[in-house]
């Protein structure tokens, strides 16, 4: 499980270079934030908990170190008094508190509040965060705080852990929910073959091969990757169904196993086969996001269709071989016939559809002929909608903030927000500051003028924390003139201060605290903020010799909107090109490779509209709409074109073969497309805001797709199939009247 920012930004990127060379493996640190309420937290019995928890946490391995109101209080009382302990009355403990409120602003920001720190490593992996947070739930446990405060333990490591522990648990909810709507789906369209619910534990299976992959190749799961699963099932069950009803019609045709076999894996497989190509030339464009869990999305999806491929023709029809053999020795088999001998006759027309077959296809029919009737207006109406979709999809915000991705009510959400309502949030700016001697007064003061002026001047930068604050605190308030004096207060500071913002003798860290920005101005507003402190250094720049960096967590995410807005238009732009390819390298033929394309592209332009109006974001999960649309869409022009051809081919016309193929294939498309639908439909109740908004979408993408099959594609196939005709005709004449001349003038 993945959740951190390389599942946004790529490790390649040179925003995530400076942030994770710079900043990340020197400066930064995660707390665990231990956050006591009550009605007055500057109590004596609350000091010595305190301080009796700080112990216990501070032995625990990973620890870089603990800070707290009680220790600060008895260092405050060791400079005061000599004695490095704790006042035994609540008043001395106030009367501390209140003499210093520089020291204990950020952990006691009121009366009713105290937050304790508990620091570990910024590159501290997700086993040791989770390691230390349970020692610290253990610690608060055994630590005797008076019953009358509320304890809350909480902090991003916190957040991140309960969030993964989540997405476990959402993954089995997910899975659990697409197979049942499997289940309801086979009872309802595929009950006229045996065994109907064969195709889901087919299709299991490969999702099983599909996480062995996973693990084999090294590919994490994450809160995009997790949806895969669900729409794997919705496709990759059409492959079993394809290859199980067709070795059940060889089996009825030929009655001999061996030869429907043989049968069934002839055509079918490189039928299957193409449908899968194209799905996957659709989804191969997700590779050129640079956002790294769409690129794991790619992969998954691209292995997973070939996985549930595999399971299919080789698991599959081997299974019902199977149970056809074991059905003919079955002794209850002639029971059962006794009891429903007339079923098939009464299900079946002499055609072999059943009723509601025939009713789908007479609809579809009527729809095809209506649609053709009035080709121009319904083109003209599609193209408009599309259009208009895509100007309205450029108004499509953008969402990077991982807090409103998760559950709104996950415990760990309400109490990060919580503790962001008390502390004022902390997300900040970080400035890597590089320099030739980081003794250098001229760096001090201008740190020092440049950080009050970005508080001053801007709403946004709350406060600035530097080496520059330590320095005056143990030289009276003042920078020091000389190198040699700073140099002496270096040596006086604590190493553990001093790490926070120094690293050897030529780099800096000035960090501005921007409060809650990632949730109140954006990811659009960061960058905005960020041009302006690089704005602000240009016209009061730093001493010579002197490089500064802008970087940290907020910064990089930066990167992500690029690859939302331009990103996902150039890969779903490349995704057309490349099945536009796929199709002409299959066809040979310009007509056949377009038509399939095109009703899709209009279905990306109505996904826009659709976006739109539901007020739906784009995320790293609906970026990659435009690549479902096409991988998954354009199987079912795929087959109605097919079909046409081949009816053509026996010689009707074009709007004869048209309404043959509505009528023919139509049911099957709607039930191909049904059950594509409800293996997404689990996306839906995916407690996660940012799967279940998806899942909208993309059902609602499907539909579409399936419309845009019936009511697009009929009059566009017949209209540009008529104009190639004709044009071929009326070159054909235009040969034959040449060559007539040509005879006429070898007469003459």
């Amino acid at each position: 499980m993945e959740s951190g920012t390389e599942t946004f930004v790529g490790k390649d990127s040179p925003l995530y270079q400076d942030y994770d060379h710079l900043y990340q493996s020197i400066f930064q640190t995660q707390s665990i934030v231990v956050m006591v309420e009550g009605n007055d937290v500057r109590s004596a019995d609350l000091m010595e908990a305190v301080d009796r928890l700080e112990h216990q946490i501070g032995a625990t391995d990973g620890v870089i170190e603990t800070t707290s109101p009680a220790s600060l209080i008895k260092m405050i009382n060791y400079q005061m008094t000599g004695r490095n302990e704790l006042p035994e009355t609540d008043e001395e403990i106030k009367a501390i508190i209140d003499g210093n409120p520089d020291v204990f602003s950020q952990i006691i920001p009121d009366n009713t509040h105290m937050l304790i720190s508990v620091v570990m490593a910024g590159s501290a992996s997700e086993k040791t965060q989770e390691d230390i947070l349970t020692a610290t739930e253990d610690a608060v446990s055994l630590s005797d705080i008076p019953p009358s405060y509320n304890i809350i333990v909480t902090g991003n490591p916190a957040f991140n852990v309960s969030m993964n522990y989540e997405m476990n648990t959402s993954m089995g909810i997910l899975l659990g929910l697409s197979a049942i709507f499997m289940l309801i789906v086979l009872f309802l369209v595929f009950k006229h073959v045996r065994w109907c619910i064969l195709p889901l534990p087919v299709v299991l299976l490969g999702i099983v091969y599909t996480f062995g992959a996973m693990g084999y190749i090294g590919i994490p799961m994450s809160m995009v990757t997790m949806s895969a699963f669900p729409i794997l099932i919705g496709v990759g069950i059409d492959y079993a169904i394809q290859f199980h009803n067709r070795l059940e019609e060889e089996m009825m045709d030929k009655g001999n196993r061996t030869r429907a076999v043989i049968e069934t894996i002839k055509h079918t497989g490189p039928a299957v086969l193409i449908a899968l190509a194209m799905t996957a030339l659709g989804f191969f464009s997700l590779f050129t996001s640079s956002v790294p869990m769409i690129q794991d999305f790619g992969k998954i999806l691209l292995i997973g269709i070939i996985m549930c491929y595999f399971s299919s023709i080789f698991v599959g029809v081997a299974a019902l071989s199977i149970f056809d053999s074991y059905s003919g020795r079955n002794p209850l088999k002639k029971i059962v016939k006794k009891i429903k001998p007339s079923r098939p006759e009464k299900t079946k027309k002499p055609g072999g559809e059943s009723e509601s077959d025939r009713l789908i296809g007479r609809a579809l029919q009527k729809t095809t002929t209506l649609t053709i009737k009035y080709d121009v207006i319904v083109l003209g109406i599609a193209c408009i909608l599309a259009f208009g979709g895509l100007y309205l999809d450029q108004s499509v915000p953008i969402q990077t903030d991982v807090q409103t991705f998760v559950p709104q009510d996950m415990p760990a959400l309400v109490d990060l927000r919580h503790m962001g309502d008390v502390m004022g949030g902390t997300d900040e700016l970080n400035l890597i500051v590089k320099v030739e001697d980081n003794a250098n007064p001229d760096v001090l003061k201008w740190m020092d003028q440049f950080s009050k002026h970005e508080v001053a001047s801007n709403k946004h930068i709350y406060s600035a924390s530097n080496i520059v604050d330590l320095v005056k605190e143990y030289n009276d308030g003042v920078i020091p003139d000389t190198s040699q004096e700073i140099e002496d207060i270096y040596s006086e500071i604590p190493e553990s201060q001093k790490d926070r913002y120094m690293y050897g003798k030529n780099m800096l860290l000035l960090n501005f605290n921007i409060g809650n920005a990632v949730s109140d101005i954006k990811v659009t507003g960061i960058q905005e903020l960020t041009d302006i402190v690089e704005q602000d250094m240009q016209w009061m720049p730093a001493p010579p010799g002197t490089d500064v960096t802008i970087t940290g967590s907020s910064v990089v995410f930066t990167e992500v909107i690029t690859a939302l807005t331009s990103g996902r238009v150039a890969m779903t732009f490349l995704g057309l090109i490349l099945v536009l390819i796929g199709l002409f390298i299959v066809y040979r033929d310009w007509v056949k490779a377009l038509v399939p394309v095109i009703p899709m592209v209009i279905v990306i332009g109505w996904s826009g509209g659709v976006m739109s109006y539901l007020n739906i974001e784009y995320t790293p999960l609906t970026a990659t709409l435009g690549a479902l649309i096409l991988g998954v869409g354009s199987e079912y022009a795929i087959l109605m074109m097919e079909r046409y051809f081949e009816e053509k081919d026996k010689g009707l016309t074009p709007m004869e073969a048209i309404n043959m193929t509505s009528s023919k294939i139509g049911s099957a498309i709607v039930a191909s497309g049904a059950t594509t639908v409800f293996g997404f439909m689990a996306l839906l109740a995916s407690p996660f805001p940012m799967i279940s908004d998806f899942g909208t979408v993309t059902v609602i993408d499907i539909v579409l797709a399936l419309l845009a099959t019936f009511v697009v594609f009929p009059p566009l196939m017949v209209l540009l199939d008529t104009w190639r005709d004709k044009r071929k005709g009326d070159k054909a004449a235009e040969k034959q009247i040449e060559t007539k001349k040509q005879i006429q003038g070898a007469e003459i």
